[in-house]
């Protein structure tokens, strides 16, 4: 099962780029991330656009999508983790997590999404939103793993 982790902006040599890298290694999942920019300058509404447009096209055809948007469902680690297991269960080969920039994601694109998925009602920048969820992919793995990293009273 091949993850994909799509946002605009770059990461720099940075401690936020340092911990995504640590959470990333220790997936046995392919997680990959890709970048996209959206270079110019733009009205708000327009780079949403433009931005939406090039986390799309980081999605190839028979994807789960799952895009990250404040308004979404909040899961709890386990349940994220029974949802990964599902769709690793069920032969899934694709999975593309789509976080917006600054102004978010297009309104069609959260539409078109198999899942939408809120880390809370707070507002996160994209480079930690990144981490935050890498680190949430490592403990779902964990949680389906039976390892003792999980340590909430919840169980898969």
């Amino acid at each position: 099962m091949r993850l994909t982790i799509a946002s605009p902006g770059r990461f720099g040599n940075g401690p936020e780029r340092a911990l995504f890298e640590l959470y990333r290694g220790r997936i046995r999942w392919n997680v990959q991330l890709r970048e996209v920019e959206a270079r110019g300058r733009r009205s708000p509404a327009e780079t949403v656009r433009r931005e939406s447009e090039l986390l799309s096209a980081c999605c190839p055809a028979g994807a789960y999508v799952v895009a990250l948007d404040a308004a979404g469902r909040s899961l709890s680690s386990a349940d994220f983790a029974r949802r990964l297991g599902a769709l690793r269960d069920r032969g899934s080969s694709e999975i593309v997590f789509l976080i917006g920039g600054a102004d978010g994601l297009a309104p069609s694109l959260v539409a078109g999404a198999d899942l939408v998925l809120a880390f809370g009602a707070a507002t996160w920048p994209h480079l930690l939103v990144r981490t935050m969820l890498v680190e949430q992919i490592f403990r779902a793995q964990e949680i389906l793993a039976g390892h003792p990293y999980h340590r909430a009273r919840e169980t898969v």
